[in-house]
């Protein structure tokens, strides 16, 4: 694989910091975006663009759904402007709504139901028509449940825990029973992901789902506490109306590229996160 060169937006994000390093290792050269995703000017002398700049909190989707489109769909826009040869999109598995028990697969019909899945969905629309059109060979990253890392977004639940454990946070809210799974994937892991699609040599469009570690909200908590060996302080709510009971990956097409996860066993993931939650404290 020739040495390429990959503007990537939201490089100095939780996920864009990794996918940086991950393009360095693989022998590529990162070109952090510099200005506001939608309105930088023209992308030029890149081989691909890895999009990763938007908003991506779903509670507060809700109380400012115009804002999430524009930032998260008209920064796609944006930058498909000046048609770069490889566009790869972080996109959500939030797209897939609450769909039945078992892995979800890429084909899979979607069903957002907050503004910020939708504005996801919107933004993979527009990929799909410019790579139909010709204008970019696209790829969707439909991410799971990303953690570890030194996550710092107190909504995510591993983050969440590890917070409350040390004493930074409250409680940590648990809706219902705890049993509702999600597919949680390392953001090492993630980042490799992303350099895998942006080596693909292949034209058009494709969706690529990105998970590995089915866990219920008791398996996160139970871990975090044989990680930590302290009781995670919990205070319990009743269940969120509508929300899916289990929503896991099926990597299949990713894997087939020679993908595989090689960080995001749920006490590694954990172990990972509370090492920077222990030392930030000190």
């Amino acid at each position: 694989m020739s040495t390429m060169r990959v503007l990537v937006s939201g490089a100095s994000g939780y996920i864009g910091r990794v996918v940086v390093a991950e393009l360095a290792t693989a022998g590529h050269t990162a070109v952090p975006l510099v200005g506001d995703v939608r309105t930088c000017g023209a992308v030029r002398d890149v081989d691909a663009v890895v999009h990763l700049a938007g908003l991506g909190r779903v509670r507060e989707s809700f109380e400012d759904p115009v804002r999430y489109y524009d930032v998260n769909v008209g920064g796609t826009v944006n930058l498909l402007r000046s048609a770069p040869p490889r566009f790869v999109l972080a996109s959500t598995a939030g797209v897939y709504g609450a769909p039945p028990s078992g892995p979800v697969a890429e084909d899979r019909p979607r069903a957002p139901v907050n503004p910020y899945a939708a504005s996801k969905a919107a933004a993979e629309d527009v990929v799909e028509w410019a790579a139909r059109a010709g204008l970019v060979s696209g790829v969707a990253l439909r991410l799971f449940n990303v953690a570890g890392g030194g996550d710092r977004d107190d909504t995510r639940i591993v983050t969440r825990a590890c917070g409350a454990v040390a004493g930074r946070l409250p409680a940590v809210e648990v809706f219902g029973d705890g049993s509702a799974v999600r597919d949680f994937v390392h953001v090492r892991d993630v980042a490799r992901a992303f350099v895998t699609a942006v080596e693909r040599s292949v034209t058009g469009y494709e969706v690529l789902n990105v998970g590995s570690t089915p866990a219920s909200v008791a398996d996160v908590l139970a871990s975090v506490e044989r990680v930590t060996g302290r009781e995670v302080p919990v205070v319990r709510r009743p269940a969120h109306p509508g929300e899916a009971r289990e929503l896991r990956a099926d990597t299949g097409r990713l894997r087939a590229l020679g993908w595989a996860p090689r960080h995001s066993d749920l006490d590694d993931v954990v172990r990972d996160q509370w090492a920077v939650e222990v030392s930030a404290g000190t």
